[in-house]
């Protein structure tokens, strides 16, 4: 399944079928807009205070990534086709713009309608676990 790019709607709450990796005690989070062009949002946890990653719908970004998502990955969220999935990509903050990178190789998938979500891991090689965010 080829994952669409679209920036996510507002979700009042993200749910990981499967912990994150780091996050395993964690499955709950917040999807909260943090732009006003809605390609940068965090998701905070609703289970411990000051944890939160920050995200992005990738199309604005890198806008030929489109990843093909196979359907063992997303077992168990639901989705019937590709238009119920959305995108996001974790960000790694640096010190500026320039230093930030976007984990493509680890893309998060949620479903529009439930909110249920899943972290996959592409095939090595595909895509860069530490995408710059501006190119060099």
């Amino acid at each position: 399944m080829s994952a669409p790019t679209s920036a996510p709607p507002a979700l009042p709450e993200v749910r990981f079928v499967a912990p994150l990796p780091g996050l395993e005690q964690l499955t709950r989070f917040a999807l909260v807009r943090l732009d006003d062009t809605g390609t940068l949002y965090s998701l905070q946890s609703l289970e411990a205070d000051g944890v939160r990653l920050v995200v992005l719908a990738p199309g604005a970004w890198f806008p030929d990534y489109a990843p093909e998502v196979e359907e063992d990955d997303v077992e168990g969220l639901g989705l019937e086709t590709a238009d119920d999935a959305l995108l996001l990509v974790v960000i790694t903050p640096g010190a500026s713009l320039a230093a930030s990178t976007a984990n493509l190789l680890a893309p998060i998938v949620v479903h529009a309608g439930t909110g249920l979500a899943a972290q996959v891991l592409l095939p090595r090689g595909e895509h860069p676990l530490r995408a710059p965010l501006v190119a060099a």
